[in-house]
């Protein structure tokens, strides 16, 4: 009995020893792994980029989860190279001979820095990244307009399998507003002198007759009556005149008569006009002061012989089109015009006079900024036309020839000038006054409009405004 009893102690003594001992091992292993275990380092690379890892120790084993995206050659026992081959994450695993294991997890990416730069030199005022993912790249950031959004993926688009256009665009803003101020400022000046006699003869020295160098109209015969054989006593003359041009004289006693034209005119035209016209950059605008006038059309085919009357279009016109450019001037493509109209060279067409239009038209284009005046068109326009009309011999008599002369002379001085001066413009809150025309007369005087009123006769007074009690009356 007591010697199996110190046999069973014995056992209980050793069980005791190995299990201290086996926990001591496992202890010491887990002291030795603790470091090994560690989170992975990261590691970022770019495809087609290598870095070198240095080891403090010589390392005995290499193992890359993913080869296909990463390589790793060990260059020394201390040294190795870690190559970027495709986008994409891996995992590395070095040993050392220490016993020391380290973990890398790798991510490869496509190099996005001359996509990045190249962006930032296309679009300079917006902000606009990529991302990667594999073989696709993702736009990120804000886009001020689609336009802005659609360039840079097409911008892109060659360099990669597929982009996804992630911007956020911007809300449009109201679109500026852009003024243009023109002036028409236009003199026309006129002085005419004319000079001319036409002399009439109903008997005087026994010849009736007129001469004179008709280019003024003077009198003419209409009717002659005389007998073969007769005496020139009793003969009738008559002669119409269908203008007595502005002097006209008759000797009954002398049958003399004499039509003169002695006229001296002069005129001055000046036009003032300044339309002004308001639109958004980039769209046309078109203004127009005037009127129309009927122009009759012969119409052919079925309807060959009938005419139709179509209008035409006279007066100040101003189209333009604005576009505010990014050193914040304003390019401006201006077609101003004015015209009148002009009967001196109407034709007439089916007994139908049609006038003539005199039309001074500019188109140009031109770059400002805002509030500045430039002058787009300019005219001098100077003539002089002269008539002379003499009767040969007779116009060279001393003193006497100045009777069969007849002169006209005509000047005519136009000048124009338009100025175009292009503003930005934003709309009036509503407690700014609103502008309105002068008016120096009040059309319907207020005084006048309540005493026709009903409650005029209650004693209402004049300025309370129509349809409203007093203000006394209302407390009541």
């Amino acid at each position: 009995m007591n010697r199996k009893f110190g046999i069973s102690s014995l056992r209980a003594a050793s069980g005791r020893r190995f299990s201290a001992l086996a926990l001591a091992i496992a202890m010491s292993l887990a002291a030795q792994d603790g470091p090994a275990r560690s989170a992975p380092v990261p590691m970022a690379l770019n495809v087609g980029r290598s870095i070198v890892l240095d080891r403090s120790s010589d390392v005995t084993r290499i193992s890359i989860s993913n080869p296909d995206v990463v390589d790793a050659v060990a260059v020394t026992t201390r040294e190795i190279v870690v190559n970027g081959k495709a986008a994409g994450v891996s995992s590395l695993v070095i040993w050392s001979k220490s016993g020391d294991r380290t973990m890398y997890a790798v991510t490869v990416e496509k190099d996005l820095e001359p996509i990045r730069r190249l962006l930032k030199e296309t679009f300079p005022a917006e902000t606009i990244d990529v991302r990667a993912d594999r073989d696709s790249l993702a736009l990120v950031g804000h886009a001020s307009n689609p336009g802005v959004a659609e360039r840079a993926m097409a911008l892109i688009a060659p360099q990669v399998k597929a982009v996804v256009n992630n911007l956020q665009v911007v809300p449009a803003r109201a679109e500026k507003q852009i003024l243009l101020r023109v002036k028409f400022a236009e003199i026309d000046r006129t002085n005419a002198n004319s000079f001319g006699v036409n002399i009439l003869s109903t008997g005087a020295l026994n010849t009736p007759g007129s001469i004179g160098t008709k280019q003024f109209s003077g009198g003419s015969p209409s009717a002659v009556n005389g007998t073969i054989g007769s005496h020139l006593t009793g003969t009738a003359t008559s002669f119409s005149l269908s203008d007595a041009l502005n002097i006209f004289a008759f000797r009954p006693d002398l049958n003399l008569g004499a039509v003169i034209q002695d006229l001296e005119s002069r005129g001055v035209l000046q036009i003032l006009a300044e339309p002004n016209l308001v639109t958004t950059t980039g769209k046309e605008a078109s203004f127009l002061v005037g009127g129309e006038f009927p122009v009759p059309v012969p119409q052919a085919g079925s309807a060959a012989g009938a005419i139709t009357i179509q209008f035409r279009e006279f007066g100040i016109r101003l189209n333009f089109t604005p576009q505010v450019t990014t050193n914040q001037t304003i390019k401006l493509h201006v077609k101003p015009e004015v015209s009148s109209i002009d009967m001196a060279n109407a034709v007439v067409f089916n007994g139908f006079t049609v006038p003539a239009l005199s039309t001074r038209r500019m188109e140009t284009d031109i770059e400002l900024g805002e509030g500045q005046s430039f002058v787009i068109a300019g005219l001098l326009d100077d003539r002089v036309t002269e008539n002379l009309s003499q009767i040969p011999g007779l116009a060279h008599l001393p003193i006497l020839g100045a009777l069969f002369k007849s002169r006209s002379l005509s000047r005519a001085k136009t000048e124009l000038v338009v100025i175009v001066t292009p503003e930005s413009t934003y709309p009036l809150s509503p407690t700014d006054p609103k502008p309105l025309p002068y008016m120096p007369k009040e059309f319907l005087p207020r005084e006048s409009a309540q005493a026709n009123l009903p409650n005029a006769a209650a004693g209402a007074s004049p300025s309370t405004p129509i349809g409203k009690a007093p203000v006394e009356a209302s407390r009541h």
